[in-house]
């Protein structure tokens, strides 16, 4: 069942939601940590991208694979660590709430 528009705009405003767009889910390395749990399951959010890295749409998909190749871990790791750092004062006042 779709939500209605007004339960959509209702939920928009909630000030305890902000929401994000799936490109920054994806630079902040959020996908790929979702990812690494997903996958001990054999699941996967994948992601269809334009010629300009844009995401056209994402779903929930079963795979074959688990985990990922080093180099793909690694930037991973870089990314996510790099978003903590930038809100980590954020997050704690967040925490705290």
């Amino acid at each position: 069942m779709t939500p209605s528009r007004s339960k959509i705009r209702k939920i928009r405003k909630v000030r305890w939601l902000q929401e994000r767009s799936w490109d920054s889910f994806r630079s902040d390395g959020m996908l790929w940590f979702a990812n690494r749990l997903l996958h001990l399951f054999g699941w996967a959010i994948v992601f269809e991208l334009d010629d300009k890295k844009k995401v056209l749409r994402a779903y929930p998909a079963r795979c074959k694979f688990r985990g990922f190749n080093p180099k793909d871990e690694r930037q991973g790791f870089q990314r996510v660590s790099r978003h903590m750092v930038k809100h980590a004062k954020r997050f704690l006042k967040e925490s705290i709430l």
